[in-house]
Order: structure tokens, then C-alpha cells, then sequence
């Protein structure tokens, strides 16, 4: 199959790679800064806060306030996590653009994560979908532990399709499939994407990788090959999973961003801008640079003027077809 000419990046750092980060919580002006100059750089889809309970996570207890704080660009969807109504509740109080729900191909896992069943969480969702659809906001799932887990070990593609085929019949619009431990190789990711897109069609996928082994873009380029064309990724590689010992982030946006600059792929997100967002918020969090672009490119690049930048998508919506 051909690449895709355009692929959506879902950028997840405000929320997934925000919320393990240790030490003190972060302020909110520099999560609301964050999401902003996400937004700047062209990325049009943000998950931007997460409406679960501070006790469990610290880092995402001003989920109301960072929504309040963001000044809104036209064309951006700014998503929220909402495991439970009662976050759905303050998700839809605080007016995102969409809400997601997640869960697991691993029973080990998902009672690790979550306390239940896999099935237990998917009755858990069916009235939040119900309600969320009714109020005219879309859902998006996650399934984690796509290509393996830190408990059950391999995991086999049928689970991950089973899974997925259920969230998808309950309402979620889009299916985003993560592998939450960065264990996957390539051939792995091909299999696991060809069990489940003959439940659900390619359009509604994603692929959400972590790097762990270094192998997050690899993965990508054989799922793009089999027609993947929504991404979940985060600047500067922020993130990681709690529950596995040695899980690094998500794929940082901007080493996904190169690659598909590479392939010709439109995405319409500027690199040097994201890269000047990726400086700033590993500064902001006194983190070191992790992304390997932005260690090639460096901290002193400056993002492109507002002119440029809209010269260059004019040049280039005219050479895409929208």
C-alpha cells in the first residue's frame, strides 16, 4: 500500500507526557503556555488535560483551570481524558472539543492500571460514551499494551482486535493503539494492525508508540505503509508509563515530524517552531533534551516569522489535496 499523502498528529504532551513527570506539580501557566504554543506550531489536534481524580494523578488536578486558561485557536481540538462520568461531568463543564477513554489488551494490565477486567471497564464506558455522544462531543479510545506488557508479556493481535472492535461498537469514532511499553518491532506492529483493522476500518486507526528500544519510528513506517494515517505523539518525548520498569516516552513529535518532512507527507505543523516549543518546555521542567532532532537542530534555531509561515502553507495547501 502507499504512504498517505497527510497524517494527522495527535500531540499528547500536555496530558500523557505531563502527567508522570515527578517533583513538583507543574504550574498551570506553563501548561496553558504549552498547549499555546503547540496550537502556534500547527498542530490541530491537542490532548490538553485529564479529568481524573488528583489523588491518583497529582499532575493533571488543574484540569478545569488549564482548559479555562487557554486562549482557543479556531480549527484546534483541544481533548480531555475522561475515564469516568463524573469526569465526563467536568470535561464538559470545562468545554473541550472531545473526550477519550482507555483501556487494555491485557487483563494483568488493565487490573494494574485501572482495577477491573477489561470488560468491566468497557461496561464502565458505555453510558460514558452514551452521554458524551449526547452532548455532541465525540470519544477516542485507547487500548494500551498493544504489542506487549510488562505482566503478561506477548500479546496476541486477536486480543488487541477483540478489544478494539469492542470500544469501537460502543461509540469511540477512533481508535488509538498504543504500544505502552515500546516493545514492539515492526513486523509486530504489521501483524497487530492487520488483526485489527479487519474488525474496524483503517481510517479509524491510530498508532500511539512508545520508544523505549528505539524502535517507535521504525514501527511507524511499517504501520504508514499499511495505511495508518493518525499519529499520537509528544514534543519532546515527554511521558512514560508508571508501570513498567524502564518505559520511556512517546515518540517525540518532532522526530515523527522529520521523518514524515522525509517521506513528504503533509501534516501541517512547523518544525522549527516545534522544536523552539521542545527547547522551551524541557527547560520549563529541567529535563534534558531527549528528542533527536531537536539535539541535531539545537536550542538557538528560531521558530519561523508569522509571514513565513503562512506563506508556506498557502504554497503548500496548493500543492495537497484538502
Amino acid at each position: 500500500m502507499a504512504l498517505p499523502q497527510q497524517v494527522r498528529l495527535v500531540e499528547v504532551g500536555p496530558r500523557d507526557g505531563l502527567q508522570n513527570e515527578s517533583g513538583p506539580v507543574i504550574a498551570t501557566a506553563i501548561k496553558v503556555e504549552l498547549i499555546e504554543r503547540l496550537a502556534e506550531a500547527g498542530l490541530c489536534h491537542i490532548e490538553s488535560a485529564s479529568f481524573v481524580s488528583p489523588k491518583w494523578v497529582p499532575q493533571m488536578g488543574d484540569g478545569a483551570e488549564v482548559m479555562a486558561g487557554i486562549r482557543r485557536k479556531p480549527g484546534v481540538i483541544y481533548s480531555a481524558l475522561a475515564p469516568n462520568l463524573k469526569g465526563l461531568e467536568a470535561a464538559l463543564a470545562a468545554d473541550v472539543s472531545e473526550v477519550a477513554v482507555f483501556t487494555a489488551a491485557s487483563e494483568a494490565f488493565t487490573q494494574k492500571n485501572i482495577n477491573c477486567s477489561v470488560a468491566e471497564s468497557l461496561e464502565r464506558f458505555a453510558p460514558l460514551i452514551e452521554r458524551a455522544r449526547a452532548e455532541g462531543l465525540r470519544v477516542r479510545g485507547y487500548v494500551s499494551t498493544t504489542l506487549g506488557c510488562p505482566y503478561a508479556g506477548e500479546i496476541a493481535p486477536s486480543e488487541v482486535a477483540a478489544v478494539s472492535r469492542d470500544l469501537y461498537q460502543l461509540g469511540c469514532y477512533e481508535i488509538s493503539l498504543g504500544d505502552t511499553i515500546g516493545v514492539g518491532t515492526p513486523l509486530k506492529a504489521k501483524r497487530m494492525l492487520e488483526a485489527v483493522s479487519r474488525e474496524i476500518p483503517m481510517e479509524h486507526l491510530a498508532a500511539h508508540f512508545h520508544d523505549t528500544y528505539g524502535q517507535a519510528l521504525a514501527n511507524l513506517y511499517a504501520v504508514l505503509e499499511e495505511g495508518i494515517a493518525v499519529i499520537d505523539s509528544s514534543v519532546s518525548g515527554l511521558g512514560g508509563c508508571p508501570y513498567a520498569r524502564g518505559a520511556s516516552g512517546n515518540v517525540a513529535t518532532e522526530d515523527v515530524l522529520y521523518m514524515l518532512n522525509g517521506l513528504g507527507i503533509e501534516t501541517g505543523v512547523n518544525l522549527d517552531k516545534l522544536v523552539a516549543t521542545s527547547c522551551w518546555i524541557s527547560e520549563q521542567l529541567n529535563r534534558p533534551l531527549t528528542a533527536r532532532v531537536a539535539q541535531a537542530i539545537g536550542c538557538t534555531a528560531q521558530p519561523a516569522s508569522e509571514s513565513e509561515s503562512e506563506s508556506e502553507s498557502e504554497s503548500e495547501s496548493d500543492n495537497t489535496n484538502h
